[in-house]
This record gives C-alpha cells, structure tokens and sequence, in this order.
C-alpha cells in the first residue's frame, strides 16, 4: 500500500544526508542551550548534536529546539548522553563540568573537572579527529590548557572563551555609568577569566575618545570618580549565569 510519503516524493538520489558542518554541543545546562539557540538563530550548521548526563532534561530540551523549526533555519537536531552522536563534527563546544558552589572561586574545582574532562576530551576526539574544539567551562583558561593537551590538537583548534564575558560586562558598566550604549564603549579584560583578570585602562575609549585623555588618573588610586571600581564591580566571586548566557549568545 502506498503511503503518503511515497505518493508526495520521488527520490532521485540517496535519501542519506550528507553534513556539511556539524556542531555539537556538550552540557545542555543554561549556556549550552544559550550556544544552541544562537547557533540556530544565526543558521550556522546543518545538524545540531546535545550530549548531557541528564537524560530526561536533555530530551526535554532537545525536543524543544525541534518543536521551534518552523521560526528558524532548521538543522538535524540529535541529542544523546552517548558521545557516538558526536561523530564528524566540525565544532565542538563543551559546557559541561563540575558546577561552581557560592562563593566557591573557580579554582577550587579544577580537580573535580579533571577527571571529568579526561574522558570527555579523549572521548570527542575519537568520533571527531579534525574538529575544533571552544572550551566555555571553568577554570576556563586552566581547562582551555587541558583540553589542548589531552586532544594533542594544533593551538588553532582549541580555543577558549577567556575573557571576552569579563570584557562584555566591563564595556556595559562603563555606558552604564556614562548613560550610554555599551557599543559605544571600547576597552579590554586580559589575564585569566575571572578575578584575577586585568582592565587595559590606557585602551579604554568612548567612539575613539581615549578616557586617558579625559583623565589621566583614571583606573588608578589617584582617580577623584575612583573608575577602578568598574573592574571590581565586574568581578564579584560567583557571576550569574544569565550574563554568561547573554555573552555567548553574541560570539
């Protein structure tokens, strides 16, 4: 009996669907679903695979970014808490990890994500040899470091978020404080993502206006407005997730 399928296409070729660029994302906690909606919203790939522990949310989750095809540039999307689902991928962002406790620094959970990131890392490579690899978990730079030495991967293909979050928060504080568009402002947070990181106060300009030249003192102890506080109000021990989110969102 012929079906509907049958009686509404004829294939030509072979039904077998032949990816392009495939990005898998492991940790579908809030900033790994924050990457897979913008991955979708931009239309970046041609198949989306989750990989999560948490069966049961991951298919929620999963099931929810399908349901939403008919307002997006739809890809394949899989989900599994097995890595095979990964296999062939261009792009692997990894999420996933230990979870950091209030007040806890980021530092101090580095050994319960060194296990963790052993098997994952050895884990990706084998299904995905030639795929880059964007490290978003934390200690990010300490973990960007390990993920480069489990994979053997050439330095190009590891690559961490760092400090592009502390430097999204560093430009919205400035405008907030000048009742401008964060847009409008420029600068940089170098170093090590989180509380040791750096503000580069001599870079930092409003539309090409250096601050340096509107005052000399700024980002220092000697400043009157004490614009060192910006940084420091950037750096509390725990940074809300939502941020985090917001920021992927734009890479």
């Amino acid at each position: 009996m012929a079906t509907v399928k049958c009686e509404l296409m004829k294939h030509l070729i072979s039904e077998e669907a032949v990816h392009r660029n495939k990005v898998s994302i492991i940790g579908t906690g809030s900033v790994g679903m924050a990457c897979a909606v913008s991955i979708l919203l931009k239309g970046l790939s041609d198949e989306l695979a989750l990989v999560d522990v948490a069966e049961d949310e991951l298919k929620g989750e999963a099931m929810d970014l399908q349901h939403g095809s008919p307002f997006v540039k739809m890809p394949n999307i899989v989900s599994s808490k097995n890595y095979r689902i990964t296999a062939n991928s261009n792009l692997v962002i990894i999420t996933a990890g230990a979870r950091q406790g209030r007040g806890e620094t980021r530092l101090n959970f580095v050994q319960g994500n060194l296990a963790i990131f052993k098997f994952m890392i050895s884990t990706i490579t084998q299904y995905s040899p030639h795929c880059k690899l964007i490290v978003v978990s934390n200690p990010v730079d300490i973990l960007t470091y390990l993920t480069w030495k489990i994979s053997k991967f050439p330095q190009s293909r590891v690559i961490g978020s760092g400090c592009n979050p502390d430097t999204a928060r560093f430009r919205f504080l400035i405008g907030q404080r000048l009742g401008i568009h964060p847009e409008s402002c420029h600068g940089w947070i170098l170093g090590e993502h989180g509380d040791s990181s750096v503000p580069v106060w001599s870079g930092v300009n409003i539309a090409g206006v250096p601050l340096k030249a509107v005052n000399s003192h700024i980002g220092t102890d000697k400043d009157p407005e004490q614009w060192k506080n910006v940084h420091k109000d950037k750096c509390p021990s725990v940074f809300p997730v939502s941020w985090e989110r917001m920021v992927l969102q734009t890479l």
